[in-house]
C-alpha cells in the first residue's frame, strides 16, 4: 500500500518487505506453471525489478496481487518458450522435483500445511499434457484461487474464454490423476517395499506392488544414460528396476525423502545427488515411476550428508 510523502528509500524498503512476504507464494505459482524450480526463482527475481519500476511510475497499492499477476504472466511467456525448446529435448522431459527432509512416519499438522501447498509430482506430469494457456488458467484459478478477471489479464483472453480453458484443463487433470487419496503412511509403506525389492533384486516383490499398467519414465536430458522411451507394463518395469538396482546398489546410497510432498527415493554418489525417483501410488500399487537423473534438474537440489 502506497504512503503519501514517502521518501524513495522508504518506498523501496516497504516494497521489499511486502515482496518478501509474497515471495514464497510467487515461487509456488511460477513453479506450478513452469514445472522447473530454477526458472521459477528466476521469474520471481525478475518480478522484483519490474515491481520497483512500475511503482515508480504509478504507486502499487496491493503488492501481493500485482506481483501474482506479473509473475504468472512472465511464467506463461517462459513456458511458451520452453515448450519450443522441449521439442528437441533428448528423451522424455520430466519436471524438476522439490525435495524436503521431513519426518515421513507420521502426519504433523505443521508438515501438512507445507504439503498442501506443494504441487505433487504426478500432477506436474499430467499438466505437461496441457497447452500453456490451459495450464496457466487452471493453475491460477483452481490452485491459487485467482479470479477469472485476473487470469484473463495474464493469459490475454476474455474471462469467459479463460473459464473455458480452466474447465477443459480440469477435466483433463481429473482423468489423469487418481481420485483415491493415499495417506502418507500407506504411501511410505509402498515406497519402502519398492526400495527393498529394488536393492535385493526381488522381481516377485516388485510385481506385487506394481500396477499391471504401470509406466516408468526416466529423464537424463541427453547428459547421462537414461531410457529414451517410457517403459510400460509391470513385468518390463520390474525387470528394468532390478537391472538398475544391480548396477547401482554397490555404488549409491539410497534414501527415502519427501519429493513434492510425498515419500520417494533419492540416490547419492559420494554425498552428491545422482537420481530422484518419484512413485505415484494408487491404493497399494504403483501406477507411475518417474526417474530424474538429468544433472541440470538435480543441480539446484540439496541433500544433507
Amino acid at each position: 500500500m502506497s504512503i503519501p510523502d514517502e521518501t524513495p528509500i522508504k518506498t523501496e524498503e516497504r516494497l521489499a518487505r511486502e515482496f518478501s512476504a509474497a515471495r514464497a507464494r510467487l515461487i509456488r505459482i511460477a513453479y506450478a506453471v513452469l514445472g522447473t524450480q530454477a526458472e521459477a526463482e528466476d521469474v520471481v527475481s525478475d518480478c522484483w525489478f519490474r515491481l520497483v519500476k512500475a511503482d515508480a511510475q504509478c504507486p502499487i497499492d496491493d503488492v501481493g496481487a500485482w506481483t501474482a499477476v506479473a509473475v504468472a504472466r512472465r511464467a506463461l511467456d517462459a513456458l511458451r518458450a520452453a515448450q519450443v525448446r522441449r521439442e528437441t529435448y533428448v528423451g522424455p522431459w520430466l519436471p524438476e522435483p522439490t525435495l524436503r527432509d521431513a519426518d515421513l512416519t507420521h502426519d504433523d499438522p505443521a508438515d501438512r500445511v507445507t504439503l498442501d501447498e506443494t504441487v505433487s509430482f504426478a500432477l506436474l506430469v499430467v499438466m505437461e499434457t496441457l497447452s500453456p494457456a490451459q495450464r496457466t488458467a487452471w493453475v491460477l484459478h483452481d490452485l491459487f484461487a485467482m479470479p477469472f478477471d485476473d487470469v484473463a489479464a495474464v493469459v490475454g483472453r476474455t474471462p469467459a474464454a479463460v473459464r473455458q480453458l480452466a474447465a477443459r484443463a480440469r477435466k483433463h487433470v481429473a482423468a489423469g490423476i487418481p481420485r483415491v487419496d493415499v495417506d502418507r503412511s500407506s504411501h511410505l509403506a509402498v515406497v519402502d517395499a519398492f526400495n527393498n525389492a529394488m536393492t535385493s533384486g526381488d522381481i516377485d516383490a516388485l510385481l506385487a506392488i506394481l500396477d499391471p499398467s504401470v509406466v516408468l519414465t526416466s529423464d537424463g536430458g541427453g547428459q547421462v544414460t537414461a531410457a529414451r522411451h517410457p517403459v510400460a507394463g509391470a513385468d518390463k518395469v520390474a525387470r528394468f528396476i532390478v537391472g538398475l538396482g544391480r548396477k547401482l546398489v554397490q555404488e549409491l546410497e539410497v534414501r527415502i525423502m519427501s519429493i513434492n510432498g510425498a515419500p520417494g527415493i533419492v540416490m547419492l554418489r559420494s554425498g552428491q545427488l545422482n537420481a530422484v525417483v518419484s512413485l505415484s501410488v494408487v491404493e497399494s500399487t504403483i501406477s507411475r515411476v518417474d526417474i530424474i537423473v538429468s544433472p541440470t534438474k538435480l543441480g539446484h537440489l540439496h541433500v544433507d550428508k
